[in-house]
């Protein structure tokens, strides 16, 4: 039986962190799932929260270096044969990794990813325009499209044991697009497989790390672009530059 690993990097994260774990633990199929928490030492109640799972997730509590730190150390104690990256605010959808499962057997991918809805506090969707745009974005995918805005949401994507070995280390020196420029690295060893479905919901507040900073996140996505392809594709990252502008006025008012 196939072998699936989430790996959740968590800090202080009690208001969100048992939506999350327990959106993992309710995933069933014809698979193994092994959810494994890294936290960097919070100091909320979070800890309580992973204790009382018992021996239901794997989880570590140290201080860590940032996001992406905590994220390679969950990669690198993970067992299962396809790995998946879930924030400690965000939540899977019913029958989600039965999903990814069930088309990794049908045909196995390098890395593949699906859509993801916007929740606010309280589980309500929330910007159902922005969903419908990345869902269109995503079905017509191709390298030059993603180098011209990111429109995969990383709580939908998924990509292979090999694929990380062969990739490397998501990058601890980016602070908001670590996952755009994994994907953009990944998207130079293969062709990612599109899962037309709801896998997950993204959860969106004024005090998240991208709601409080979009701007901030949305100008080191451009620039994580322009350092990928250089001057290989101007027509491409100047688009790319065009849309860091439309989000920052688009963002203050959604």
């Amino acid at each position: 039986m196939m072998k699936i690993s989430i790996v959740t990097p968590s800090f202080n994260q009690a208001d969100y962190i048992e939506r999350t774990v327990e959106s993992v633990l309710s995933q069933t199929g014809d698979f193994t799932l092994e959810h494994i928490v890294v936290d960097g030492g919070s100091t909320d109640r979070t800890l309580d929260i992973l204790k009382g799972y018992g021996t239901r997730i794997t989880w570590i509590s140290e201080p860590d270096k940032g996001q992406s730190d905590a994220l390679n150390k969950g990669f690198r104690m993970a067992s299962g044969e396809v790995l998946g990256w879930l924030n400690s605010d965000d939540t899977y959808l019913p029958d989600a990794i039965s999903r990814v499962a069930t088309e990794y057997r049908r045909d196995p991918f390098t890395w593949c990813f699906g859509n993801c809805i916007v929740v606010d506090e309280n589980d309500g969707e929330i910007r159902r325009l922005i969903t419908a745009y990345k869902r269109a974005q995503s079905r017509r995918y191709s390298y030059r499209r993603l180098v011209r805005r990111d429109f995969i949401s990383q709580p939908a994507a998924f990509f292979t044991r090999k694929a990380y070995n062969d990739v490397g280390d998501i990058s601890v020196d980016l602070n908001y697009s670590m996952d755009y420029d994994y994907w953009l690295r990944l998207a130079n060893v293969s062709e990612p497989r599109y899962i037309d479905a709801d896998l997950a919901a993204f959860r969106w507040y004024r005090h998240s790390k991208n709601g409080a900073q979009y701007a901030e996140a949305a100008w080191e996505t451009y620039q994580t672009a322009r350092r990928h392809v250089g001057d290989s594709m101007p027509f491409d990252t100047m688009l790319h530059h065009c849309h860091y502008h439309v989000l920052r006025v688009l963002y203050r008012f959604i």
